[in-house]
């Protein structure tokens, strides 16, 4: 074989490998997609073991507790996901820090209920829609960087499941705002019934939760702000 030939094959490959690995994928969010009709079986989500996990950060500590699902399904064509849809009871969050009985319990329900945060008077439930499934692949989940206090939140590479099979897009709405976000999960399909766990951070600002703002602060030193950085958790399961 002559010298441009294989220089050719040369390049040919190099632009192969190049386009075919990814040195890290990131958690994101951007704006509304549009969502496709999904093809396959439609099996019912099981409330009493369908949730999302959540955990709010501040320099001096940290809360966290969980939202109930109250409805949904998910689609499968096979042994593949193709849909999905989740509603989410926000008047029925959980705090899990501490007891219900505390004094300080009722206070911070009710300021998360406010319109300081999830202003659940006019919008009383999240919705979550999957626009996009995509194999998780052997990618590294990239970190972004964050204000270092006793309290800083967790990292997405942390609280990714450990054995991620999949990259989920999919429509978040709180407050009346609707999001695109994608992120790592972990999904099984067993004997008609679907498993699945994700974690990964979201910006609470980009819904409009911006109570303590911390690009706000002043002096961040002064830890006078709750951090931006929300931890979310989905648990999914199907009847």
């Amino acid at each position: 074989m002559n010298l441009v030939k294989r220089t050719g094959l040369f390049v040919a490959f190099t632009f192969l490998v190049l386009s075919c690995s990814k040195p890290g994928e990131t958690v994101e969010t951007s704006e509304a997609q549009e969502v496709a009709e999904a093809e396959g079986a439609t099996l019912t989500v099981d409330p009493a073991t369908s949730k999302i996990n959540w955990t709010g950060y501040k320099p001096t500590g940290k809360h966290f507790g969980y939202i109930p699902a109250v409805s949904g399904e998910v689609i499968v064509k096979g042994n593949e996901l193709t849909g999905a849809k989740f509603v989410f009871d926000i008047t029925g969050l959980k705090i899990q820090d501490m007891e219900e009985t505390n004094e300080f319990y009722g206070k911070l329900w009710g300021h998360l209920q406010s319109p300081d945060f999830f202003d659940a008077a006019n919008h009383p439930q999240a919705v979550f829609e999957v626009t996009g499934v995509e194999p998780f692949g052997v990618a590294a989940i990239q970190d972004l960087t964050q204000f270092p206090s006793a309290n800083t939140p967790q990292k997405d590479s942390e609280i990714a499941p450990a054995n991620p099979t999949h990259w989920i897009s999919g429509n978040l709405t709180m407050r009346g705002t609707t999001k695109n976000i994608k992120f790592p999960a972990a999904v099984t399909i067993t004997d008609g019934k679907v498993s699945a766990k994700a974690g990964f951070n979201i910006d609470r600002t980009a819904w409009g939760l911006s109570y303590g703002d911390e690009s706000a602060a002043v002096d961040k030193a002064k830890d006078q702000f709750i951090y931006n950085t929300v931890s979310v958790g989905f648990e999914i399961t199907t009847n």
